[in-house]
């Protein structure tokens, strides 16, 4: 259930709060961590009552009208078991020195979204398990209290449920494969191994994808195939928690293999040779720079920045009586604010950086802020996905 995410709560211009309430209503902070209630809960909040309140009614007659009230309690223990097993993750992370953004508790349950950190196998699987010895230690609670005999009916009844309940999630998240806390084992085991956090992701996605097929075969094919017909609540219940696992497992394998690639992608090797012209320049000072065999050029200001890119298609359209009186900034496209890059970027410092400026170019830079190449967002998503660039028949170095 604790997943990293890396991606700011707000962007640029966003106030403060803004991205929180939209998604859910903040509850305040433990321990000076954000924890929101996702409107997703509600959803899960209400089928519990549905469908755990007839149960309820039926098995204690005595209850009456008040067993949906119960079964709304029942629903909120569950929040406050998982607000506990995501607790244990933020808490045992902070001991490293890992951020925590915040604690989200939706429809699935709840995931903890961790800042950027460096992490290790060792400690990557004791903030994932922490999570489900926070719910085992819930459970022998919840089982030392109903040994007393000292309980009322209503209190035997939720103190019963929030034991099992407890204990199934720990059990349910020690499983061995990711989205679940315990594909962190199968990863720090392979990323030990290995010495590659990214095929020990790769390994414990695929071990989630087995998880889920288990499930299916046992709640749904065993049965069909001794000729029982399973309840249609378990029916559900099982569908949706394979399609919720499935979904994890499938992007824990697109993000190992995404990571696996990192090292492929770096400034001086994805980007195009350049040279800076001077802002005021001309076509004429452009074309003897093309002509010597320069791909890509350009417009550096007053201070030497990068600030635009000549644009080939529109160099090739002045008629060469108009080359010396036209300047270069007449056919070049601006770049972003900022949008140049250190020459030695590379892997996820390099993606972290490009995440952060605007525009679809980066002119490349040395160490005395020269220019020396340029690179484009295209040959960046092209080099991690693995996939070729795009089609794209507007001219090469056109800005969009």
């Amino acid at each position: 259930m604790a997943e990293p995410d890396t991606q700011p709560a707000t962007g640029p211009g966003t106030p403060p709060g803004t991205a929180g309430r939209r998604e859910g209503i903040p509850l305040g902070r433990i321990a000076g961590v954000p924890v929101v209630l996702a409107y997703s809960w509600f959803v899960i909040a209400a089928f519990t009552v549905i469908a755990y309140g007839p149960v309820l009614a039926q098995n204690n007659p005595m209850l009456g009208v008040s067993a949906y009230l119960v079964a709304f309690a029942y629903a909120v223990l569950l929040l406050i078991s998982v607000l506990v097993h995501e607790l244990a993750h933020a808490l045992t992370a902070k001991i490293y020195g890992w951020p925590t953004q915040k604690i989200v508790l939706n429809l699935w349950g709840g995931h903890t979204q961790f800042e950027s950190f460096t992490a290790s196998p060792g400690r990557s699987v004791l903030v994932a398990l922490a999570g489900p010895a926070a719910n085992f230690v819930l459970a022998g609670g919840a089982w030392l209290l109903l040994g007393t005999n000292s309980l009322g009916s209503v209190a035997e009844i939720l103190t019963n449920i929030f034991m099992w309940a407890n204990f199934l999630i720990a059990v349910f998240n020690v499983l061995p494969g990711l989205p679940l806390d315990g594909g962190r084992l199968v990863e720090s085991i392979v990323w030990k191994a290995t010495g590659s956090q990214a095929k020990g992701t790769v390994a414990a996605g695929w071990g989630g994808r087995v998880i889920v097929v288990a499930i299916a075969y046992w709640f749904l094919l065993r049965p069909y195939l001794a000729g029982d017909q399973p309840d249609f609540s378990l029916l559900m219940i099982t569908i949706l928690v394979g399609g919720f696992l499935w979904m994890g497992a499938s992007a824990s394998i697109q993000q190992g293999t995404l990571r696996a690639r990192l090292p492929l992608v770096s400034a001086a090797g994805l980007s195009t040779p350049a040279v800076g012209i001077p802002a005021t320049g001309t076509v004429r000072d452009a074309l003897r720079l093309a002509a010597a065999g320069t791909k890509s050029l350009v417009v550096c200001g007053p201070d030497g920045r990068p600030q635009a890119v000549v644009d080939p298609g529109a160099l090739a359209s002045v008629p060469g009586a108009a080359a010396d009186t036209t300047p270069v900034t007449a056919i070049s496209f601006p770049l972003a604010a900022g949008a140049y890059i250190p020459e030695w970027s590379k892997g996820q410092e390099l993606i972290q950086f490009l995440s952060q400026l605007e525009g679809r170019h980066y002119a490349v830079v040395d160490h005395n802020g020269a220019v020396t190449g340029l690179l484009t967002q295209d040959v960046v998503l092209a080099a991690i996905t693995g996939k070729g660039r795009r089609n794209d028949k507007r001219p090469q170095g056109q800005n969009r």
